[in-house]
């Protein structure tokens, strides 16, 4: 009996140890793949990012409201994020094409933290490419990348760091890639899609969307206004780099990448892009989104969006005290600052 029960338990041991080994070379095997793919991904990545590296104009030396040349592994930056609709329709050329969204975010490299503004597309600012006053969407319809970055910086009076500019092709295959996102649709929604179809109806409440159906809500402003239209954009955002930053999009990032394409510009390195990583790197960091207040006018018979100077001078201080340029000022009005949740029109002729 006694042999009996040496020999059971030694085929047990036998028996785990077995069970133990296969689940380590299991473990290995996919450790192995991950590194592998994690090399393809920064491989591609790298191809990808030297493929839309496009500096706007003259600004090879960074902003000149820069002393010195900045970098996001040590330093505060901005980088300015353009929108824009370059259809078959509505295409007018490189240059040509209005901006349909323009967002700035400031990133605090100390707290990790960020500040996000929705520039009204209708804003009544001064363009110093032509010389006077238009909607800001006009910007780079008169000049590219570069004049509209230069508008944004006389507006909000700090320095643009870094541009990346996606047209909506990209933004649609993006969102596809990660699978879609998660957003409130505060109203029932019957829109225009990428292709001016009205074809994409949306229900009110948290739901998930796919690349299209995120589209026509962060376009969509008859149902309310500029300023909604900014932070429904802002919450998209939000909802994309959350999506992005969760392990379960790691094994997406190939086909995002791919999305990107040849439907992006920047003026990022790549090695200034995996920079940024440091601010994901647990979870999605702390977004605080900042709207600047005004006034319809239709005074001239064109509609304009007119900025409050209070307001301006505001989001200014803020923006300025986030990137160490100022002391930092604790004014913030509950009104201009929100933390973004965890869940994130039709175009004028004039």
């Amino acid at each position: 009996m006694r042999r009996k029960s040496y020999k059971k338990e030694k085929k047990r041991r036998s028996k785990k140890r077995t069970i133990l080994t296969v689940s380590l070379i299991v473990i290995a095997s996919l450790l192995i793949s991950l590194s592998t793919y994690a090399a393809y991904l920064t491989k591609k990545a790298e191809t990808a990012a030297d493929k839309a590296f496009e500096v706007a104009g003259d600004r090879g030396k960074g902003s000149d409201k820069r002393t010195e040349k900045v970098e996001p592994i040590n330093d505060n930056v901005s980088v300015l994020f353009i929108g824009i609709d370059d259809s078959e329709k509505r295409d007018q050329g490189d240059s040509g094409s209005r901006s349909d969204a323009l967002m700035l975010a400031t990133l605090n490299n100390k707290s990790k933290t960020v500040k996000l503004i929705s520039i009204p597309r209708d804003s009544y600012v001064y363009i110093d490419e032509v010389g006077y006053n238009d909607k800001i969407t006009h910007a780079h319809a008169y000049g590219g990348t570069k004049a509209a970055i230069e508008t944004v910086e006389d507006l909000l009076e700090v320095p643009v760091d870094y541009y990346v500019k996606m047209n909506f092709n990209a933004f649609i295959d993006v969102v596809n890639a990660l699978g879609g996102i998660e957003a409130e649709v505060p109203y029932k929604l019957v829109e225009k899609d990428e292709n001016d179809q009205r074809t994409v109806n949306l229900q009110p409440g948290l739901q998930e969307l796919d690349g299209r159906e995120a589209l026509a809500l962060a376009r969509t402003r008859k149902y309310d206004n500029d300023i909604e239209r900014g932070k429904r954009q802002q919450m998209i955002l939000s909802a994309v780099v959350k999506k992005a930053s969760s392990a379960s999009s790691f094994t997406k990032y190939g086909e995002v990448i791919d999305a990107v394409g040849d439907n992006m510009k920047t003026d990022m390195t790549f090695d200034e892009m995996k920079s940024f990583f440091e601010y994901i790197k647990g979870g999605v960091p702390q977004i605080d989104t900042l709207t600047l207040e005004g006034y319809d006018d239709m005074s001239t018979g064109t509609y304009y969006w007119k900025l409050e100077e209070e307001s301006l001078e505001e989001t200014r201080d803020i923006l300025k005290s986030h990137l160490g340029l100022q002391p930092e000022t604790s004014n913030i009005s509950d009104n201009n600052s929100n933390q973004i949740k965890d869940y994130a029109s039709d175009d004028d002729e004039s």
